[in-house]
């Protein structure tokens, strides 16, 4: 079987646009959001608490150096 050599460029493209060192951290990425999505069709959810938004953190933080000028 002989290895075609347009994927030979596209893995070339890949080092070249991201670099070696962040290719496992692509692929970390990767493999854990096909992990959530698999979780998120089959219904398990994991029971670890997730986080609040930066947003909702963020307004009460804007609210009162709002309230501090007044």
């Amino acid at each position: 079987m002989e290895f075609p050599i347009h994927w030979l460029i596209v893995l070339v493209v890949v080092l070249i646009l991201f670099g070696g060192r962040k290719i496992p951290e692509l692929m970390r990425g990767l493999g854990e959001g096909v992990r959530g999505f698999k979780e998120g069709m089959s219904g398990n959810h994991p029971q670890t608490p997730s986080a609040p938004p930066a947003a909702q953190t963020s307004a009460p933080a804007e609210k009162s150096s709002e309230e501090k000028k007044s």
